[in-house]
């Protein structure tokens, strides 16, 4: 009777725990969609940016569109979209306690010889009594990227960057960096 009891619970723990997994699963699999929605968007006014006036006009689109486009997925999905930096450009984006942890050790398994493009992680966590599903999604440092954050920026470039962003962190990255990362926050109950 003992062994049957004893197995029936453990049965239900492993039950409990499979469904949770799949549960943080689906949660990832809608964040990654989510995400790509994000770069899909912002790579397309980057793009359009750069034709018309190359890099120093490309700068407005991180500087008013990709806020624009974090708040509608935000608001279309219920959820908090952003992206964050261990080196931000806008110190609005900084990362908070548990994203400087995921951004530490992005940079750990990058170094360990993990590809940056697929790179993401992502948990359930409890915050003052709020339950909730976080996602954070790699963003590497493209050829692109580095005429903004590169080490090497041109003087029109430089001169825009510290009219908009004075406190600018966000420099001094080579090709493959990891440049910050797309940030998910869903409320979820567990």
């Amino acid at each position: 009777m003992k062994k049957l009891i004893a197995s029936t619970i453990l049965s239900l723990i492993f039950a409990s725990t499979s469904h949770a997994d799949t549960d943080l699963k689906q949660h990832a699999q809608k964040s990654k969609m989510v995400v790509k929605e994000f770069m899909t968007q912002l790579k397309g006014e980057l793009q359009t940016a750069m034709k018309a006036g190359g890099p120093v006009n490309a700068i407005n689109v991180c500087n008013e569109k990709a806020p624009a486009i974090a708040k509608n997925l935000s608001e279309k999905h219920g959820w908090k979209v952003a992206r964050t930096s261990l080196k931000t450009r806008n110190s609005s984006n900084a990362p908070d306690a548990w994203e400087t942890k995921v951004l530490n050790d992005f940079e750990t398994r990058k170094a360990k010889g993990e590809d940056v493009k697929p790179m993401a992680y992502f948990e359930a966590v409890e915050n003052n009594g709020k339950k909730s599903f976080r996602f954070m999604k790699a963003i590497p440092t493209g050829e692109v990227c580095l005429k903004c954050h590169g080490e090497n920026i041109a003087t029109p470039i430089k001169a825009k960057l510290q009219a908009l962003y004075p406190d600018d962190k966000a420099t001094g990255f080579k090709l493959g960096d990891i440049r910050g990362a797309f940030t998910i926050t869903q409320p979820i109950k567990f």
